[in-house]
């Protein structure tokens, strides 16, 4: 085993090269040398509670595919030996994530780039950004409105959705602002509601003519979330709507990291592998899902009182999350696909 090695550099005979992420740690050790051994002899804290003998599950890995440009080497899941009898056993008991390893069975073949869940970390990365306090005027792009919805009358037939807008526009005149139009989602939801609710309902109300939610009855607290998606670290803010207060504060490792420490690794890792940018999306989307529903579990919320997202980010970050191929953003001139504020839809 040697200590901190360079990226380029080549395994000597009969070794194999092995990147740990998101720690970065690298090293040479012999072929066959399982994985969480080489993890120890690295100084890289993987979870194991049970010696090695594939009881606890603690101690699960995932191998990264493709050639990772900034280390060096390809990696691929047949760089590691045949899944073991003993893993096949855990599984069927336990169960695995699709790909997923127990890293005191797996051995090294080859060359490989090996990521270190958080739940596998003995060190789980603590990630707190705090948002500062200061006083400013509130106007949410998305407001409250508790309206009474006349009931239908078959003598003069009309839909749920036009009486509700009606109601909208005769009893907050202030608050619409041209045509208002319904997500089709909210649609869908509308009859039960109105029903639930005695045709009496609040709607969330965005930019003045959007309806994005509906409630039952009287809904008082609605929630965003402010999102910075680091390439490192990502931090989300959830803020109570109608107050302007910040209830719930979230951080966590950008899982993209486990495609390159850098931006230009994770552009070349894209380049390089077919598919490999929206790969680097759906890991930062899921990310991102976690982010905000630990926020919403830490202010007591549900995912559905939470209306509205602001995310920022650098060019990278920006166009992997919408999932725009960064491929432009690997050489000169740098071209962006977009340089302007984006309003989307989540789905």
């Amino acid at each position: 085993m040697t200590g901190p090695i360079e990226a380029d550099q080549v395994a000597p005979a009969n070794q194999v090269k092995i990147v740990f992420t998101p720690s970065g740690r690298q090293g040479f050790v012999p072929v066959g040398t399982p994985v969480l051994t080489a993890a120890r002899q690295l100084g890289v804290d993987i979870d194991s509670v049970c010696g090695g003998r594939a009881m606890c599950g603690r101690c699960q890995i995932d191998v990264g595919v493709g050639e990772f440009a900034k280390h060096g080497l390809k990696s691929a899941a047949d760089h590691l030996a045949e899944v073991t009898a003993v893993e096949t056993r855990y599984a069927d008991k336990r169960g695995l994530i699709n790909g997923r390893r127990l890293s005191c069975q797996a051995k090294l073949l080859k060359d490989a780039v090996i990521d270190v869940p958080p739940e596998s970390q003995v060190h789980n990365q603590l990630i707190r950004k705090e948002a500062d306090g200061r006083s400013i005027e509130m106007d949410p792009i998305v407001r409250l409105c508790f309206i009474e919805v006349r009931e239908p009358d078959m003598h003069e037939p009309s839909g749920d959705l036009r009486r509700v807008i009606e109601a909208l526009m005769a009893q907050w005149p202030d608050r619409v602002n041209g045509e208002i139009a319904c997500d089709l989602h909210v649609l869908r939801q509308l009859q039960p509601v109105l029903r639930q609710g005695k045709w009496h309902i609040t709607v969330a109300l965005r930019d003045g003519h959007q309806i994005v939610a509906i409630w039952p009855g009287l809904k008082e607290q609605i929630a965003g979330v402010a999102i910075d998606v680091g390439s490192t670290t990502m931090s989300a803010h959830l803020c109570d709507m109608v107050t302007g207060t910040v209830l719930a504060s979230t951080g966590a490792m950008n899982p993209q990291i486990r495609f390159g420490e850098d931006l230009m690794s994770r552009v070349s890792y894209g380049i390089m592998n077919p598919g490999g940018a929206a790969e680097m999306t759906t890991a930062v989307i899921n990310g991102l899902q976690g982010l905000i529903d630990g926020a919403a579990k830490q202010a007591g919320l549900s995912s559905d009182d939470i209306v509205e997202l602001v995310l920022v980010g650098n060019p990278v970050m920006h166009h992997l999350l919408l999932g725009i191929d960064p491929v432009e953003l690997g050489g000169a001139p740098f071209a962006l696909a977009v340089d302007a504020a984006l309003d989307v839809r989540a789905h």
